[in-house]
């Protein structure tokens, strides 16, 4: 069983490339997607359970990414979450790191880095 990952990333082309990806690289099971902050909020609330990665882009159709972090501070330790997103500066990365995101990378050349990270979160989402 893959790392089950949950994807929060309004444009659609974005999201079915990254989980295309994600799938032949690292073996991620995308177990749900949002475009929205409100959809996002609500299954990650209602799915707590269900995930083990949460991917979550900053800016979406409605809201913002900033409340999916925020909504996501208080998740078991072994959840991660983390950014992608083609605004990762260095005031973006404080801000998400003030919010608890395990991660921040840049859509635009951070993606070998982001797959490395997802390989090794493979044996924590195994369990014991």
């Amino acid at each position: 069983m893959g790392l089950k990952t949950y994807i929060v990333e309004d444009n659609a082309t974005i999201r079915d490339n990254l989980i295309a990806t994600l799938e032949e690289l690292v073996g991620i099971d995308a177990v749900g997607m949002a475009e929205t902050e409100n959809e996002a909020k609500d299954w990650l609330r209602k799915q707590d359970h269900s995930w083990d990665l949460a991917i979550v882009d900053l800016f979406l159709k409605q809201g913002s990414g900033l409340g999916v972090l925020e909504a996501c501070r208080n998740r078991e330790p072994r959840k991660k979450v983390i950014v992608l997103s083609n605004y990762a500066t260095t005031d973006i990365r404080k801000r998400c790191a003030q919010l608890g995101v395990d991660a921040v990378f840049d859509k635009s050349n951070e993606i070998d880095a982001l797959v490395d990270y997802c390989l090794a979160q493979l044996p924590a989402a195994a369990g014991p």
